[in-house]
């Protein structure tokens, strides 16, 4: 595997990582979510950063995994 693929399958899973564990911690840790939206000013932090890095993240990932596929096919 190369280097710059290796990097953005780290880069991708860390934001993808970060992202799954706020939206956990936002419906646990900081008084959950009704219609209206979380319930504490954490929550909402919670749910920006997970706004932010779960496409993000996904995007990164995508990517990466694209640029492995065509890294294997090359030989």
């Amino acid at each position: 595997m190369a280097p710059d693929t290796r990097k953005l399958l780290r880069t991708g899973l860390a934001i993808f990582l970060t992202g799954a564990i706020a939206a956990a911690l936002m419906y646990t840790v900081f008084g959950g979510v009704s219609r209206q939206g979380p319930h504490t000013n954490g929550g909402w932090l919670m749910l920006m950063l997970a706004m932010g890095c779960l496409p993000t993240g996904t995007l990164t990932l995508l990517l990466a995994i694209s640029k492995l596929i065509g890294n294997r096919n090359r030989g």
